[in-house]
């Protein structure tokens, strides 16, 4: 059996670290992720490339992972992504310019193991969120006050 609370930690640590042979060593062959946005992307080259979409778009983005659960092949990490917008950042509704802003959005990532890769990945976080702190869409209306 995989151990993946290792690999799931050896992964955040290579994705903190900006590493991409090291995120390409750790994703499996045929890996699949799948990401908000109806984001779906098969095989090593293509799953790495959209790790360093990421990380390219934020250069100093850093994950911090706030609670685990593992069972058996898999596991899944609650956590916060933080970094600076500057840089181009791909979505699936195109590319979004630089915006200077910072962000700070939760998520958790499920991942299954497979040897010493990962295989697969289900991500969620709230685009929202996201698109509201890069100013790219208006703050949620607030309750008046009574």
């Amino acid at each position: 059996m995989a151990d993946a609370r290792r690999i799931g930690t050896q992964f955040v640590d290579a994705f903190n670290a900006h590493d991409e042979a090291r995120i390409r060593a750790l994703t499996a062959e045929n890996a699949v992720i799948e990401a908000p946005g109806d984001v779906r992307f098969e095989g090593r080259d293509a799953v790495t490339g959209y790790a360093m979409t990421w990380l390219n778009a934020f250069s100093d983005s850093r994950i911090t992972i706030h609670g685990e659960i593992v069972e058996g092949d898999w596991i899944a990490q609650r956590f916060t992504f933080e970094g600076t917008h500057d840089g181009v950042l791909a979505g699936p509704a195109g590319e979004i310019a630089p915006t200077q802003k910072q962000l700070s959005g939760r998520g958790v990532q499920v991942l299954r193991v497979e040897g010493d890769a990962v295989a697969e990945t289900q991500l969620y976080f709230d685009q929202v969120q996201v698109m509201t702190q890069l100013g790219l869409m208006p703050e949620p209306a607030q309750p008046a006050a009574v």
